[in-house]
């Protein structure tokens, strides 16, 4: 399929006409997504992205179709894992709950600049030096193995460009609705809201380094590279949210995400040297070396996040892990009366804070006492409480 410029242009308007449509009719007024509007608009998304990989297959045939759902998968699983430090950041800087999605679709709107961005500087390079995919596939193998041993304890909030802005410019601890900047003692400083946007941004640059090598390790159409990575984020704001509390289960996806950029950081070095033109390696003659097919790498990606996804569901540290998540997610909220500004919320988090211990209390107490900071979980629902009661005693 030929992909002329007034495709392109269909696919682009199509493409800022749902972002468009997402902040006018969901984020413009702050509110909090029930779990049914994030299913429904999640499944609309998810059915946008395979209609439109489905006239991809039709028009473009059975190759071009396979790598648009290769990419979209691996794309897809990359911003599930993208989610987890999104919602490091969110409670680091405990932006209300109303105004989440604002952040989220500003996330997503920069991630999908600054990986456009890459795909056409990546394109560019591919197309003149060969030698860019021995680049690539370092750069997934290096990933592949940082996943394996991240430390779930860094502050992503708390990066270089927050320090200096909080150096450099009058900043305020306190959130002024969704405004990004107030007045405080009639002068104008930045609120958190600014500060939590930068956060989000400086961490989409870092992931597009990573998810741009692994698309272009499936395919090289800079068309399918764009679409399927764009039509990935699409749904990212709803899904945080239907998964919110379900993201902490997921506890081995870090090591399907590893299996996954590891196997196509091989199939790029693999193509690399079937290419090879560097005169150190084999006299800058070709390789003759096994090409991995995308058919093969769409069967490996799928069957890979089959058996992490399930693997984590039945998990019994899954499942506790989970548990004890959310129940410090509801002590930490509850104790933070900044976190909404609905009379309601208050009463609502703690009743959802009881009925998770009661859950957690009733697990095995081996896979309690695994679960990532629970002691100092158990410190926060222990303010909760106190809290509680001080508050019941007016």
């Amino acid at each position: 399929m030929e992909v002329t410029p007034l495709i392109w242009t269909i696919t682009v308007v199509i493409i800022l006409g749902l972002l468009a449509f997402d902040y006018f009719f969901h984020i413009r007024k702050a509110h909090v997504p029930s779990l049914r509007e994030a299913a429904i608009w999640s499944s609309i998304y998810v059915g946008i992205a395979l209609v439109f990989g489905v006239i991809v297959l039709i028009f473009g045939g059975v190759d071009m179709g396979a790598e648009y759902f290769a990419g979209y998968i691996t794309e897809k699983a990359l911003s599930v894992d993208n989610l987890f430090v999104f919602l490091i950041i969110i409670a680091s800087f405990r932006v209300p709950r109303e105004d989440q999605q604002k952040v989220l679709l500003f996330g997503i709107v920069f991630s999908l600049i600054a990986r456009t961005g890459f795909i056409f500087v990546g394109a560019a390079l591919i197309n003149q030096f060969a030698w860019v995919f021995y680049l690539f596939g370092l750069i997934l193998l290096l990933t592949a193995g940082n996943l394996l041993k991240k430390d779930d304890e860094s502050d992503e909030a708390n990066n270089f460009i927050i320090r200096l802005a909080k150096k450099l410019f009058n900043t305020t601890d306190n959130y002024d609705g969704d405004k990004l900047f107030t007045k405080v003692d009639g002068k104008k400083v930045l609120t958190p809201m600014l500060l939590v946007m930068v956060a989000i941004g400086g961490t989409d640059i870092l992931f597009a380094l990573d998810s741009i090598p692994a698309i272009f390790g499936l395919t090289q159409n800079v068309y399918i590279v764009f679409t399927a990575t764009a039509f990935s984020l699409m749904g990212l704001r709803q899904l945080y949210f239907l998964l919110d509390g379900l993201l902490d289960r997921l506890i081995y996806l870090s090591y399907g995400l590893a299996t996954i950029l590891a196997f196509i950081g091989v199939k790029l070095i693999l193509h690399a040297l079937h290419e090879n033109n560097l005169p150190f390696i084999n006299d800058g003659e070709h390789v003759q070396v096994i090409e991995i097919s995308t058919g093969l790498s769409l069967t490996v990606i799928i069957g890979v996040l089959l058996i992490t996804v399930l693997a984590s569901l039945f998990s019994k540290a899954g499942k506790a892990q989970t548990a004890i998540g959310n129940l410090g997610r509801h002590a930490s909220s509850y104790t933070d009366l900044t976190y909404t500004s609905d009379p309601n919320e208050r009463e609502r988090i703690y009743k959802a804070l009881l009925e998770e211990e009661v859950y957690v209390k009733s697990m095995d107490k081996k896979y309690r006492d695994k679960a990532k900071d629970v002691d100092k979980i158990r410190d926060e629902v222990a303010e909760a409480h106190r809290q509680h009661d001080m508050y019941l005693k007016g």
